[in-house]
């Protein structure tokens, strides 16, 4: 009789642990826990290339646009302090994934392969793709298909959009780590032409005035007869929805007015050009659904 008893206690005390391991489960796994999280610990940890003017360190502080959009819209989601972990750009989502970092911070394209990968906050950034040629742009070259036709030697970043443009189009390019990698080809002859977006190109050479560089007119580039209109957004890891929708919220503050908008990132070159004007959504922009060259 005892020996029953201690069977019964027993399995009334593994059910009790089963159901208490399903009810942690389930907590665990919840996409609000992510923002809970956050909320508890104050201290929201951002993925970064090092990519001016979007996220990089100067003097030791991080800082850029995207960083300033963070700052203000994590303080304002209750989460004060904004770290940064720098890894190089093809890295990131990797990283996102792994749980190095809680969100992607570098303005990073809306792209379908990438949507398959990680989960894309609302548009926070449009793109136009510019040029960096030598000084004088002694091949003329003003956009992707003049870099095909003069067969130039062409550079872009790894896990950039501009590499994708290129393998799409069949142009050669020779891929570098970082913007700098691509400015030091340029400068040194490795290749005729480095292509990054155009506001991140303008930055560079704004800030390298002694640099013989010059950089086209931006254009948006047009692959199998479409435009590839471009936007960034935060970059969030698959199931973290209700910080991604708590974000969301708070963005369309920023990017749903002008004054708001210039206020966070106007000091880093970003004007209302750059502003996205709910015309374009991540949705759209993860099927590929881009409008037909005109």
């Amino acid at each position: 009789m005892r020996h029953t008893r201690t069977l019964a206690g027993t399995a009334a005390l593994t059910m009790a642990l089963t159901l208490a391991a399903c009810g942690d489960s389930g907590s665990d796994s919840a996409s609000g826990d992510k923002l809970t999280q956050l909320k508890d610990k104050g201290v929201v940890t951002v993925g970064f290339a090092g990519e001016d003017p979007y996220s990089f360190e100067k003097d030791g502080e991080l800082t850029g646009a995207t960083i300033a959009l963070h700052k203000k819209i994590f303080k304002d989601m209750g989460i004060d302090e904004v770290k940064g972990v720098k890894t190089e750009w093809g890295s990131l989502i990797p990283g996102l994934k792994a749980g190095r970092f809680d969100v992607i911070s570098a303005g990073m394209s809306i792209l379908p392969e990438r949507c398959k990968e990680a989960s894309f906050g609302d548009p926070e950034i449009l793109y136009t793709t510019a040029l960096m040629v030598p000084e004088g742009n002694p091949k003329n070259l003003k956009n992707l298909e003049d870099v095909k036709k003069s067969g130039a030697k062409f550079s872009t970043m790894s896990g950039a959009i501009e590499s994708g443009y290129a393998k799409s189009l069949g142009i050669k390019a020779t891929e570098v780590k970082s913007p700098q990698d691509g400015m030091d080809a340029v400068v040194r002859g490795r290749s005729d032409v480095f292509a990054l977006t155009g506001i991140s190109l303008r930055t560079m050479a704004e800030k390298n005035p002694d640099v013989k560089v010059d950089v086209t007119d931006s254009f948006v580039a047009v692959v199998d007869g479409k435009q590839q209109v471009g936007a960034g957004a935060t970059v969030f890891k698959k199931g973290d929805d209700t910080l991604r929708d708590a974000y969301n919220k708070e963005l369309a503050k920023i990017t749903g007015d002008k004054k708001a908008y210039t206020d966070v990132i106007g000091e880093f070159g970003f004007t209302d050009a750059e502003r996205p004007k709910g015309d374009l959504t991540t949705e759209q922009l993860c099927k590929g659904e881009l409008p037909d060259a005109k």
